[in-house]
């Protein structure tokens, strides 16, 4: 099987953010705190993207959401499969906005890190609320990968879990 350079840096990426997360977690929220391993290069123009895009989902500005969004992104959420920027603003964005505008989300923890024109974001999330007249507490988990392009970061695969 034959992959193209661009795919292989993000499966790298990918999978780099999968075994630095088992290495995470084998330590106590404590100890991350006191390590400041829980926020890490936030202030990156990467995180600033990834952190811009959670607020436009959830102030509903769908337009300026789908702009940090990479034409063929593909998002992973419940099992879905979403292929490419157009599906997800035309059809699970919409549901994502209402939710997040009716809950509180707290961010516990976000790492983003990057290699050149690649980078990926980590974090988990504590939300809480009422929605639909359900009672939401979960705790979320989130992988972003980005690309860095002539306009600037763009969001290139999610993948979301509760």
């Amino acid at each position: 099987m034959l992959i193209k350079s661009s795919n292989l840096k993000i499966l790298l990426l990918l999978i780099f953010s999968a075994v630095s997360s088992f290495a995470v977690n084998a330590h106590t929220h404590e100890e991350h705190t006191k390590k400041g391993w829980v926020f890490v290069n936030v202030d990156s123009e990467a995180a600033k993207a990834v952190s811009l895009f959670h607020a436009s989902l959830k102030q509903g500005d769908a337009k300026g959401a789908r702009k940090l969004l990479a034409d063929d992104v593909v998002i992973f959420e419940g099992g879905i499969v979403e292929r490419s920027a157009d599906v997800y603003a035309n059809h699970h964005m919409i549901a994502d906005m209402k939710f997040l505008s009716a809950v509180d989300s707290e961010l516990l923890e976000h790492q983003v890190h990057t290699n050149g024109d690649i980078a990926y974001s980590i974090s988990r999330s504590k939300t809480q609320g009422k929605y639909k007249g359900k009672d939401i507490k979960s705790t979320g988990m989130e992988s972003i990968t980005l690309k860095n392009t002539d306009k600037g970061w763009k969001i290139t695969h999610i993948h979301w879990s509760d």
